[in-house]
């Protein structure tokens, strides 16, 4: 019988895992979702953005 955490027999897939279970747990997908998270994160703030946190922190002093 397969174990839940990934570790059955090798070459064996447990139920409900992805077939790519790295050694450290982490799924195989799981480092391109991070990549792509990371890329977003990292694009600028769009001007139109920038105008109305302007516009939001400027009533806010009133």
């Amino acid at each position: 019988m397969s174990q839940p955490n990934g570790r059955g027999e090798p070459g064996k897939q447990t139920p409900g895992l992805p077939p790519e279970i790295r050694k450290d747990g982490e799924p195989g997908w799981a480092g391109g979702l991070r990549k792509l998270y990371n890329s977003v994160v990292e694009e600028p703030l769009p001007d139109s953005f920038k105008d109305l946190l302007k516009k939001l922190d400027d009533d806010g002093d009133a």
